[in-house]
C-alpha cells in the first residue's frame, strides 16, 4: 500500500520592517529572513533594492501601489499570507518603516494567530524616527522636548472609538510627528490651533526620508496648511510639530552630502558595479545600475586548458583585469590544480584592482605599472622582455597594444581568452526614459568596450548628459563615437573616477 501524502509542514510568516526608504537601514535579521524567504510581499514604499537579499527563485509580490493599478485589500494580504504558509513556505510580509506603527500589524497577527500560522516580528526604524535624524531635527531636547508623540493623520472613519483629542496634543510637552497629515494638514492644524496651540509653533516637513531626493521644509503651524496646498505636496510625508522642527538647516547633514540630488548611473558588470555604487551612493547620489557589458566563462577552454597544462613554460602571468584572474584562477581550480603551479612564474597586474584580486587568493602581484594602462605596462615589461615567454590572460575582446610590444621587444607571446565580453543590449526599463528627459546627471564609464555598448545602446540620447571616463584611453573612444567626456579620473581606478565626479560637482556648486 502506499503512504498516504503527509500535508506540508506550517511555514513562518515574518513581519519585517523594511525601514523608511534607505535599504542600509533594515536590520541584520530582517535581511536574514529575506534572504530564506520563499514568499515576499511586499509594500510599494519599501525600496525594492531590499529585494537584492532575496534568493533567487523567491516568489516576489507588490501589494500595489496608489495610482498604478489596484491597491491588494487587507483581507486580500491577509489570505495569501497564510495560504503562502499553509503550504508550507517561508513568508516575508516586508512592510514600510516598523510594522507595529500605522501598519495595520494587528490585522494581519490577528489573522495569523485566527489561523493558527507561526510568526515572528522583525522590528524596522520608523519613519518618524528616520525622518529626524536624516533633516537633522532632534526629536527630544532637554529644554523643549521631553516627550515625542506619533500621531496619525488619517484616522479611520468607520472608528467607533475615542478620536484624536487636540486638546491634549495641544498641550504636550514635547513634539508631535504626524503620519499619513498631508492630505490632512488642514484638518489636524486647525484642531491644535482651536485647542490653544500657538500658530507660530514650528514645523518641518520631511518628504521620501533618506531617499537620495530626500526634501525638508520649514514653516509654522499657522502656515502649514496653506504651504502644503500651494506647494501641492505629495506623500510620503513626515510632519515634525514642536520647537525642534525649527533647528538650523546646517544641522541636515543628508542634503549636505557633496553628491546629494546627484542621479548617477553605473554601467559596470553587476557584479562588479559596488565598487562605484557604494561610494557614489555614500557621498549622496541617486545611483542607478545599467550594465553596458556582461562577464562570462569563455565558450570554450580548450586554450585556457592548454596553456594551463604547461604553466612551467612561462616566465609572466600578466593579467589585464580583475576579471581575469577570477576566471584563470577558477578554471586552474577545476580542473584540480592550485597556486603551486603557478610557482615557476612571475606575475604582472595592470592596476590595484586586479592586484586586490590576486590578494584574495593570496598571490602578490611582482609588477604594477605606475600608470595603470597597457601602454605603461609593456613599458614596465619589455626592458627585459627578450627570451621571455609571456602568457597574456585576457578577455575575448580588447587592444592588441601589450602583444605587439613584448613581441616587438623579442619576447614570446601567448594570448588566451579567460572570459568574454558581451554587450547588453536592452537597457533597464527606468534608464531610457530618465536619459531622454535629460534627468540623468551622469553617466560612468570605465572601458571602451562599455563605451561602445553605451553608443550602441543610446546613441546621440548621450549627449543629454554628462560623461566620466576612466582614462584617456577610454575618453578617446567616447570622442570616436562622437561623445565628449565631461570629466577624465586622473588616476585610472575606480576611487579616481569618483573623486572626479566629486570634484566636477563641487566646482559647479562654488
Amino acid at each position: 500500500m502506499v503512504p498516504a501524502e503527509q500535508p506540508a509542514a506550517t511555514g513562518n510568516v515574518y513581519l519585517v520592517g523594511a525601514g523608511p526608504g534607505d535599504p542600509g537601514l533594515i536590520t541584520l535579521r530582517g535581511a536574514e529572513v529575506l534572504a530564506r524567504a520563499d514568499v515576499v510581499l511586499y509594500d510599494y514604499l519599501a525600496n525594492p533594492q531590499l529585494l537584492q537579499h532575496c534568493r533567487a527563485g523567491a516568489e516576489l509580490l507588490c501589494l500595489g501601489q496608489h495610482g498604478r493599478g489596484r491597491l491588494l485589500t487587507q483581507q486580500e494580504v491577509n489570505e495569501r499570507t497564510i495560504a503562502a504558509a499553509s503550504a508550507g513556505k517561508s513568508v516575508v510580509r516586508l512592510k514600510c518603516g516598523d510594522p507595529t506603527v500605522f501598519a495595520r500589524a494587528a490585522e494581519e497577527i490577528g489573522a495569523l494567530v485566527a489561523a493558527k500560522v507561526p510568526f515572528e516580528i522583525v522590528p524596522g526604524i520608523t519613519a518618524a524616527f528616520a525622518a529626524a535624524s536624516y533633516a537633522g531635527l532632534p526629536l527630544t531636547q532637554k529644554e523643549q522636548a521631553s516627550a515625542v508623540a506619533i500621531v496619525t493623520g488619517q484616522e479611520n472613519p468607520e472608528k467607533t472609538g475615542e478620536r484624536l483629542n487636540y486638546g491634549a496634543l495641544a498641550s504636550f510637552p514635547g513634539t508631535l510627528c504626524f503620519y499619513m497629515g498631508v492630505t490632512s494638514a488642514r484638518e489636524w492644524s486647525r484642531g491644535l490651533l482651536t485647542a490653544g496651540k500657538s500658530p507660530s509653533t514650528p514645523v518641518a516637513l520631511v518628504r521620501r526620508c533618506s531617499f537620495p531626493d530626500q526634501q525638508v521644509w520649514q514653516t509654522t503651524l499657522g502656515e502649514v496648511a496653506a504651504f502644503v496646498e500651494q506647494t501641492k505636496l505629495r506623500p510620503p510625508v513626515i510632519i515634525v510639530v514642536g520647537e525642534v522642527a525649527a533647528a538650523s538647516r546646517d544641522w541636515s547633514w543628508f542634503d549636505q552630502r557633496p553628491l546629494f540630488g546627484q542621479r548617477i548611473v553605473v554601467t559596470r558588470p553587476a557584479h562588479q558595479a559596488e565598487d562605484l555604487l557604494a561610494p557614489l551612493a555614500e557621498l549622496g547620489a541617486e545611483v542607478l545600475l545599467q550594465p553596458a557589458i556582461e562577464i562570462g566563462p569563455p565558450a570554450d577552454w580548450s586554450p585556457v586548458d592548454a596553456a594551463i597544462s604547461k604553466l612551467n613554460e612561462f616566465h609572466w602571468l600578466v593579467f589585464s583585469s580583475s576579471n581575469g584572474v577570477h576566471y584563470f584562477l577558477q578554471r586552474l581550480w577545476s580542473l584540480g590544480k592550485d597556486l603551486r603551479t603557478l610557482a615557476q612564474a612571475k606575475i604582472a597586474a595592470i592596476g590595484p584592482g586586479t592586484a586586490a584580486e590576486l590578494e584574495k587568493h593570496s598571490l602578490r602581484a611582482d609588477l604594477l605599472p605606475d600608470e595603470f594602462r597597457a601602454e605603461a605596462l609593456a613599458d614596465a615589461l619589455k626592458g627585459s622582455a627578450r627570451d621571455q615567454k609571456f602568457l597574456l590572460l585576457r578577455a575575448s575582446r580588447g587592444r592588441e597594444v601589450l602583444a605587439e610590444e613584448l613581441t616587438a621587444a623579442g619576447g614570446s607571446v601567448e594570448q588566451v581568452v579567460v572570459y568574454e565580453s558581451r554587450d547588453v543590449a536592452q537597457p533597464a526599463s527606468e534608464i531610457a526614459p530618465l536619459l531622454s528627459a535629460g534627468k540623468l546627471d551622469w553617466v560612468t564609464v570605465t572601458s571602451s568596450a562599455i563605451a561602445r555598448s553605451l553608443h550602441a545602446m543610446f546613441g546621440d540620447q548621450l549627449h543629454k548628459t554628462k560623461l566620466a571616463s576612466i582614462s584617456p584611453i577610454t575618453s578617446a573612444t567616447l570622442r570616436e563615437l562622437g561623445l565628449q567626456p565631461a570629466v577624465e579620473a586622473t588616476t585610472y581606478t575606480m576611487p579616481g573616477l569618483v573623486a572626479a565626479v566629486r570634484s566636477s560637482a563641487a566646482s559647479l556648486l562654488r
